[in-house]
């Protein structure tokens, strides 16, 4: 069912049209304060609340208040109430099980059992509300994934294990990373470049100094097996003679405020402007500047800074500028709290998401009533150019800011996140509901992104990411390398990377079968298990795929943790490429040791797991002599999905294997 409040913007989320029902959706009650709508449903105890796709805090979201607006929050942490997404999508089960898509591009407010226990509160302006029933949540994800269309899929290689520091200058450092890799047999696929590979952060630019050349080096690493991606942010320089800012002006592409004029705002390049990605003529305008970047060889980016963020904006910059060179003394502390509130209110201030517009199919419309979308389009210009470029290739693509709609262009990374514990388990945590909204491809940046991290945190979240489409280790300037030959234990770093590529013809092939069935990758224990009270209350175990359940060590100096099995498993603790142990457990609550050295996940009755020899990268995968951990006692089937990796997948490209006990 869909109901109507206000007069919405059009998202593109959804890709079936459903006329829209009179009244009030079932389950809730609804008031209004001015243009604001609130729905509100009372919780009963038993009630669970999932989804929200890029949120904080557990798998059940019951007991905070959240907010989705797209914001940059490198530090974000439990007390936050949103971070670069907005997935407005949410399942309730318990009393009653329901679930509800909010299609809204701007704030959307939830207050879920926070101000009041037993009480969940929605409000937004102007929004298309999608109500779902089913018998189970899985059942509403799959209505819900249905009606916002089929997952993007990367290229295979992408799957491979990614290497990224905001700190690699140049031709001469990425190479060094490289053969380094090399040197000390370390599996590897990509290289990723920051915005120090720009010319003074000009998107669709490269510096020569830095880069001499960079489509020949860029073939010179393929040749390696090696994939180099660029990032491209969403601001624009300007500046005289750059032609991406040139040709914007003259047509009219960039983000204008009120009176007409572009809106200036600052982000690394200094003063820069909007691409106004709302408006189909400018966003098929930026789509094609990636050319520049194809044309070089380049087949993947991924696109940051899209919240959009910005340092400044020109005007409120002046303002702030001219209260400093107007205050010659601080007297008090109010003179101090003035002058310092109006510096630190520059960055992402909402009175600059108010004062600039971009003109769409309907019309003008406030930036404040659309942001949430700004990120999405983004990717979208981006993947519809790629098409464009070259039909039915796949390109890797995936970005910082997000909405629902989005997933269907590219994946998402989970933003600046820090080398904290915690964030490891926020990691883990947030999988599941990013794949009911429809992202796939997705993953957190390993060891954490700010702040130092240690040898012993990394492996510990590879030892989670091995199973997570996205493995990608990336940090900050300034922080410590992270590098897996950076560390004592190279050997250990090699065969948990190993294991990883072992994995490959499993996680593959379950990727695209979640993508093309609408399934999740990643499913909280309660989705499969919905008789078992205690499965409804593990927030640190998912179920990967049809066969794999993974507990994941998330604390420092653990040497194991406790885990609960929901039915009869078999362990398997890898510690080198495709070598295993396995040990079968009945149902019950168990402590499993578990070092550094090793990943331990399990298998569940029933099923089976392909493995492969390790390999240096996916090039060198061997698919076709394949090892079968089974724990059957009836002939199974595993369809392996064996596409050439990167054009559009066909029906003859999937290969069903039968396995005898």
């Amino acid at each position: 069912m869909k109901y109507r409040f206000g007069h919405p913007y059009v998202t593109g989320a959804v890709v079936k049209e459903i006329a829209a029902a009179e009244g009030v959706p079932a389950h809730f009650t609804l008031s209004r304060k001015g243009e604001s709508v609130t729905l509100s449903y009372p919780l009963a105890k038993e009630d669970a609340v999932y989804g929200l796709g890029e949120q904080l805090r557990g798998i059940n979201k019951r007991g905070w208040h959240y907010e989705n607006w797209n914001l940059d929050d490198p530090v974000h942490h439990e007390g936050r109430t949103g971070l670069y997404g907005a997935h407005n999508f949410f399942i309730v089960c318990g009393k009653e099980c329901f679930g509800v898509f909010l299609d809204c591009g701007g704030r959307v407010s939830l207050d879920i059992g926070y101000t009041d226990a037993d009480l969940f509160t929605v409000t937004a302006q102007d929004f298309d509300l999608y109500l779902f029933e089913g018998d189970s949540p899985l059942a509403i994800v799959k209505q819900f994934r249905a009606l916002i269309g089929r997952s993007y899929i990367p290229p295979k290689w992408a799957f491979g294990y990614a290497q990224s520091r905001w700190g690699y200058k140049s031709e001469a450092d990425i190479r060094e990373v490289y053969e380094h890799y090399e040197k000390e047999g370390l599996p590897l696929d990509m290289l990723f470049l920051d915005i120090d590979y720009m010319e003074r952060f000009k998107d669709f630019t490269v510096d020569k100094t830095r880069f001499p050349d960079l489509k020949a080096f860029t073939s010179e690493m393929k040749g390696k097996n090696i994939h180099l991606v660029p990032i491209i942010d969403a601001a624009v320089k300007v500046e005289k003679g750059y032609s991406v800012y040139e040709e914007g002006v003259k047509k009219g592409y960039f983000c204008k405020d009120e009176k007409g004029k572009p809106f200036v705002v600052g982000v690394w390049p200094g003063n820069s402007l909007l691409p106004d990605m709302l408006n189909p003529e400018a966003r098929k305008w930026f789509g094609s500047q990636y050319k520049v970047l194809l044309d070089m060889g380049i087949e993947g980016f991924w696109n940051d800074m899209n919240e959009p963020v910005l340092f400044y904006s020109e005007e409120r910059l002046k303002n702030a500028l001219a209260l400093a060179a107007s205050t010659t003394e601080i007297t008090c502390l109010d003179d101090y709290e003035r002058v310092s509130h109006t510096f630190f209110g520059l960055q992402n201030n909402d009175g600059d998401y108010r004062a600039f517009y971009h003109e769409t199919e309907n019309g003008r419309i406030v930036h404040e009533a659309v942001h949430n979308l700004y990120g999405y389009n983004m990717t979208r210009a981006a993947a519809e150019y790629f098409e464009q470029y070259t039909p039915k290739k796949r390109y890797l693509l995936f970005s910082r800011s997000s909405y629902i709609g989005m997933h269907r262009y590219g994946g998402i990374w989970t933003g600046d996140n820090s080398a904290w514990w915690s964030h490891l388990l926020l990691n883990l945590q947030q999988l599941p509901g990013l794949n009911m909204c429809g992202f796939l491809y997705t993953g957190a940046d390993l060891g954490g992104f700010g702040g130092s991290t240690t040898e012993e945190l990394l492996l510990r979240w590879l030892a989670l990411g091995v199973f997570v489409p996205l493995m990608r280790n990336h940090s900050n300037l300034g922080s410590r390398p992270q590098e897996c030959y950076r560390f004592t234990k190279t050997n250990v770093f090699r065969n948990i990377l190993g294991i990883r590529y072992s994995l490959l013809p499993y996680l593959y092939s379950e990727y695209v079968r979640c993508a093309f069935e609408n399934d999740m990758l990643f499913k909280p224990l309660s989705f499969v298990y919905p008789g078992d009270a205690r499965a409804k209350t593990v927030e640190d175990q998912l179920l990967v795929g049809d066969s794999l359940m993974i507990a994941p060590v998330y604390t420092q100096n653990a040497a194991g943790r406790y885990v609960y099995l929901p039915e009869r498993m078999k362990l398997i603790r890898m510690k080198a490429g495709d070598r295993f142990t396995e040990h079968v457990l009945e149902k019950g609550e168990y402590y499993i040791p578990v070092s550094t050295e090793e990943v331990v996940f399990f298998l569940r009755f029933g099923k089976v797991l392909p493995l492969a020899k390790p390999a240096k990268n996916t090039a060198a995968l061997d698919e076709k002599n394949l090892t079968w951990v089974k724990f059957i006692e009836a002939p199974t089937q595993f369809t392996l999905c064996r596409d050439s990796g990167t054009s559009e997948i066909k029906k003859g490209d999937f290969e069903t294997v039968l396995l005898e006990p």
